[in-house]
């Protein structure tokens, strides 16, 4: 399980590698790289254009409920 803190930074990173992605190729390799850690979910809400920041917020939000 990852911390708090590399999860942050493995998303922000995959976020910027996609951001970079100029090809299929390219995003299939951040996708292939990242889904163990982040899940298909968190991928492909970045894919869509929703901010890394965004993402963590809700996070925050729901760990905060339960």
């Amino acid at each position: 399980m990852t911390t708090d803190e590399e999860y942050e930074a493995t998303i922000k990173a995959a976020e910027q590698e996609l951001n970079q992605a100029q090809s299929a190729d390219d995003i299939r390799n951040v996708w292939k790289k990242y889904s163990g850690t982040l899940g298909h979910r968190t991928l492909g809400r970045l894919l869509t254009g929703m901010s890394s920041e965004r993402i963590l917020t809700r996070r925050e939000e729901r760990a905060s409920r339960d």
